[in-house]
């Protein structure tokens, strides 16, 4: 089927960001790289796109596969795991099995035996870096990234992130997910929906990152 120009320019930026980094760009990439106000605008355009057979959308933050002339995954670039989202050898295991963590405790940090509800069978493919555990997410302050509530969110368990990336975050007793944003002594954690305020982190708080988002996971 013809694409429109912004179309093939969607799809052009999807090939060259694969080439780049080795994994699709997230809503919120396209969005910025294309100057729309919201996520949403560029999930519709990657739906139109689907609809005419030149990506596969799956279940995650980067679920996005580049299909060839006849419907079938292109073959993926090198060292990256079935060609989204994900890294490492193609001859790396294609399953990962995750425990599942329900709603955690306020005034504690992240317990996977305490809170454990279960496990999930998953493509290691929907998630970079490769996740320790996943967490049921609670809200909508991240819908612009999208993550919705319900969704269950695949976390790294590290104590470090880098500036802007998406974390799971507690502060004083509270668990959130939101972006990091460090600058002019300051720490403040983002949500992506402007109904939300940021959260300036006070220099007395207990405040302490539990883990990295990798992707999600979205139950139907």
């Amino acid at each position: 089927m013809t694409l429109t120009d912004r179309q093939q320019a969607i799809l052009d930026f999807l090939r060259e960001h694969i080439a780049a980094e080795g994994r699709p760009p997230t809503l919120a990439e396209i969005a910025q790289a294309f100057g729309f106000r919201q996520a949403r605008s560029a999930q519709d355009h990657l739906q139109a796109l689907a609809a005419k057979g030149v990506i596969e959308l799956v279940p995650g933050a980067r679920g996005i596969r580049l299909l060839d002339e006849d419907g079938e995954p292109l073959a993926p670039p090198s060292g990256v795991a079935n060609g989204f989202g994900g890294s490492g050898a193609a001859n790396a295991p294609q399953w990962l099995t995750l425990p599942l963590l329900g709603r955690v405790a306020a005034g504690r940090p992240i317990d996977p035996q305490a809170d454990y509800e279960g496990q999930m069978l998953l493509d290691r493919a929907l998630f970079f870096p490769q996740p320790d555990y996943l967490l049921r997410v609670k809200g909508d302050s991240m819908v612009d990234d999208g993550i919705f509530d319900g969704d269950l969110i695949a976390v790294r368990r590290t104590p470090d992130a880098d500036n802007n990336q998406i974390v799971v975050a507690r502060i004083d007793g509270e668990v959130t997910v939101k972006r990091l944003k460090r600058g002019k002594g300051r720490v403040l954690l983002m949500p992506r929906n402007p109904n939300y305020a940021p959260i300036e982190v006070p220099e007395q708080a207990d405040f302490a990152i539990e883990g990295l988002y990798c992707g999600l996971v979205r139950r139907g």
